[in-house]
């Protein structure tokens, strides 16, 4: 009897903490978070530091890297712009999500609060702050938090426009980041500030400010378009990030064409410029060869005009020589057969026949 008690107490206490959310002996556990815990709070520039970490999704690489102007609680509000990128270090997981990793301490490129900052490269985006002291570098307050309002992304990133004439010669392409931002606070926001950054492949982005001039009260929207630049020439792969309050909130991918006309006008200012460079090289050449070497130039012959004139090399002009006269000729004549004298007859005459009476 006491058995069947205790294991219905049980089934209850079991169902009340299914109920509750409570774990249950093992059964359900918490979802562990990643954690990064450092061997030293505090060291100066030149230093080193072993950063360690658990929880962490497995067989995933991380970044390290020590950020200024950050706290846990807020992180980091510069993004990496705010991080010493060129000494950070890179470390993959093992399969339970552990890691440990030698960091070399640098200053930030902004003042103090620093934390030590990691996050996923591959994968699902995890990140995870320690806080840090760099002995020497400068501290500065963060700026105060707006209360009362809280901004959200209610649609996705879009990059409206189109490419000219002008962006196919090399003139920097622009677009206008379009999206739907909505208010979940309890106060109004106005004149929000966002930073649009541009990345090209594993670069870091650049990051822009823009202020959107306006008032978005509680629980109502507003469209945001903001302006978006890359440099002259510009080609290739691109993300667009939006940031605000310290945090990227939207990206967008941009594919930028290759300006053709730069290349087209590459190719052909290789062909003329060696053409012009040996028509004057040739010309030189030509004026510097001694008088004895020189080709000679046949004098230019005169041309007949239409009115039976010969024009000189000079100018003038003159009639050409008339032909000597010659005797008119029949049009049923050849020259060789004209007239000629009566015909000959070079036989010999023979004696006349007398007659009958002279006979003697």
């Amino acid at each position: 009897m006491k058995r069947t008690v205790l294991r219905g107490l049980v089934a209850v206490l079991a169902l009340a903490a299914v109920l509750l959310g409570l774990p249950v002996g093992g059964v359900a556990s918490a979802v562990e978070r990643p954690v990064v815990t450092l061997s030293d709070s505090q060291a100066g520039t030149g230093g080193t530091i072993t950063v360690s970490g658990k929880g962490w999704p497995a067989r995933t690489l991380l970044m390290v890297l020590v950020c200024g102007r950050a706290t846990p609680a807020r992180g980091v509000l510069g993004g990496t712009n705010s991080c010493a990128n060129a000494d950070g270090r890179a470390v993959t997981t093992d399969a339970d999500g552990r890691f440990s990793r030698r960091l070399p301490v640098t200053e930030p490129p902004v003042p103090c609060p620093c934390v030590v900052h990691v996050a996923t490269a591959t994968g699902a985006k995890e990140k995870a702050d320690a806080v840090f002291q760099v002995a020497g570098h400068p501290v500065e307050a963060l700026p105060e938090e707006t209360a009362g309002g809280r901004l959200s992304v209610l649609s996705d990133l879009r990059l409206e426009g189109s490419d000219g004439l002008l962006t196919w010669f090399g003139a920097p392409p622009r677009r206008t980041l379009v999206l739907t931002v909505g208010n979940a606070g309890t106060g109004s926001v106005r004149d929000p500030v966002f930073h649009v950054g541009t990345a090209h492949g594993v670069f870091a982005p650049q990051w822009d400010e823009h202020r959107w001039r306006g008032t978005i009260a509680p629980g109502r929207k507003a469209r945001i378009e903001l302006p978006v630049e890359l440099s002259a020439g510009a080609h290739g792969d691109y993300t667009v990030s939006l940031k605000y309050g310290g945090k990227v909130v939207a990206e967008q991918p941009w594919r930028v064409g290759r300006p053709w006309g730069v290349t087209l006008f590459w190719l052909l200012l290789c062909v003329v410029v060696p053409t012009a460079v040996f028509r004057i090289g040739m010309a030189v050449v030509d004026r510097t060869r001694p008088p004895g070497q020189r080709p000679r130039r046949r004098p230019r012959q005169g041309r007949r005009p239409r009115h039976g004139r010969l024009t000189r090399p000079g100018g003038a002009t003159e009639r050409p020589p008339r032909p000597a006269s010659t005797p008119a000729v029949l049009p049923w004549f050849s020259p060789d057969t004209g007239p000629g004298p009566a015909p000959h007859d070079d036989r010999p005459t023979s004696p006349t026949t007398p007659t009958g009476k002279g006979t003697p």
